[in-house]
């Protein structure tokens, strides 16, 4: 059986395993075995769904346009994160003495709850756009800053000794050897990252919007409806799936070689 062909059964296999987990819960719910107010059953978080499409929750705010800010939130805090993190990686990773230097300051920031700086991020710049891009950009940078660095500090020792026995330009080593060689640690970095700004979004639309999936997941709760929670909820996790399976795709092209590699490893 081929890897395509692999990959299709193992979709439809996850695909059949989800159609018969919601199936059971829409049984135990309609035996009585859940209780619809808190953990209402498919059929009916399949009405929210059409609720948000058509009124919206709240009133006159689509799910489309939830979605649709939340995409601009993530985005805007995870490019802010890379544009940073990668140069300031890549430079950190070639330094001994900056890694050394750094590496008790990137040990605390990571050990550091996000969410749990929302209270000073408010203070410092209120509750608007600004606010929530750069709480999303502050989790997705240390993630991101450590896997950088990872990936030059752990490059193959022998390739370099073996450019630099045939006289290579450092800065050529760099381009042709070194780089190549963290970009797989580099794009694992960013799905991490990327995962990172999802869980932080929820904390960050729960202030000061009405607007995005955290903000309906709020107002949801706040109006004890569970059923519009659970689509905020399932959104959320739909666009990371969607995402990381875009990422991992974005990487089998642009590192076929790796993937042969990775092959032949298993």
């Amino acid at each position: 059986m081929g890897a395509a062909a692999t990959r299709h059964a193992a979709v439809l296999q996850g695909a059949g395993f989800i159609v018969s987990l919601l199936l059971l819960w829409e049984l135990a719910s309609a035996l009585g075995w859940l209780r619809p107010h808190s953990f209402p059953p498919p059929s009916r978080i399949a009405q929210g769904a059409w609720e948000l499409a058509v009124r919206g929750f709240p009133e006159g705010v689509r799910v489309w346009t939830h979605t649709l800010v939340t995409l601009r939130r993530i985005f805007s805090g995870f490019a802010l994160a890379m544009l940073a993190a990668i140069p300031l990686g890549l430079l950190i990773g070639r330094s001994p003495t900056l890694d050394a230097l750094t590496n008790p300051v990137i040990t605390f920031a990571r050990s550091v709850a996000t969410l749990s700086l929302l209270p000073l991020v408010i203070v410092w710049f209120g509750t608007g756009e600004l606010s929530k891009t750069l709480l999303i950009a502050y989790g997705c940078f240390w993630v991101m800053l450590s896997n950088v660095i990872a990936g030059v500090k752990y490059v193959d020792p022998v390739l370099v000794r073996a450019a630099r026995t045939m006289d290579t330009p450092g800065r050529e080593i760099f381009t042709h050897i070194v780089l190549p060689a963290a970009l797989p640690r580099i794009f694992a970095g960013a799905r991490t990252a990327l995962g990172v700004g999802f869980m932080v979004i929820v904390g960050a639309e729960m202030i000061g919007t009405i607007e995005g999936l955290g903000a309906l997941i709020m107002e949801a709760r706040t109006f004890y409806r569970t059923d519009v929670t659970i689509v905020g909820m399932m959104l959320l996790g739909v666009m990371g799936v969607l995402f990381a399976l875009g990422m991992e795709a974005l990487e089998r092209r642009l590192l076929p070689w790796h993937r042969g590699l990775s092959e032949v490893r298993r």
